[in-house]
């Protein structure tokens, strides 16, 4: 008897949250959340930017946020600095403690992508990043954003 087919949309899910589960306790060794890596990554790659167009490119409110930047600056990982262009607003930009644990995520990731992705080879690998990559365009995902943070909690 031929064992149950699952579609590829089951398989990405399962894969997707297994990895997610492990990235997860991987990051958590560094006392870091998922939303509280994805913020830092964007406020790293993107330094300077208001709370405000930080949230949008999320997809989330920007009162969404508050908490999330609040905590990060409380543990010195983030700044507050007076928008230049508009004094109402302030641009956040990583602290020097931040820039470092920022390498250490990124050593984490690579890790953790490498542990995932053991079982393929490069060339296997190479393509399984462009084929996700196809399927997040054409499903008009924004590029490094995780989507749950337009279900983040205000709270």
């Amino acid at each position: 008897m031929e064992a149950p087919r699952f579609g590829s949309a089951f398989l990405l899910a399962q894969v997707g949250a297994h990895a997610a589960q492990r990235f997860t306790e991987r990051i958590g060794e560094l006392d870091l959340t998922p939303p509280q890596v994805g913020l830092l990554r964007l406020v790293a790659s993107r330094p300077g930017q208001s709370q405000q167009a930080l949230a949008k490119q999320l997809g989330t409110p920007a009162t969404r946020l508050v908490p999330l930047v609040d905590g990060l600056e409380k543990r010195g990982l983030i700044e507050r600095r007076r928008n230049a262009e508009d004094r109402r607003l302030y641009a956040l930009e990583l602290s020097p403690s931040g820039r470092e644990l920022m390498g250490r995520v990124a050593q984490t990731a690579v890790s953790h992508d490498r542990t995932i992705t053991a079982v393929l080879t490069e060339d296997e690998r190479a393509t399984l990043h462009a084929l996700l990559t196809k399927i997040a365009d054409d499903q008009g995902l924004t590029p490094g954003v995780h989507p749950g943070y337009s279900r983040l909690k205000s709270s």
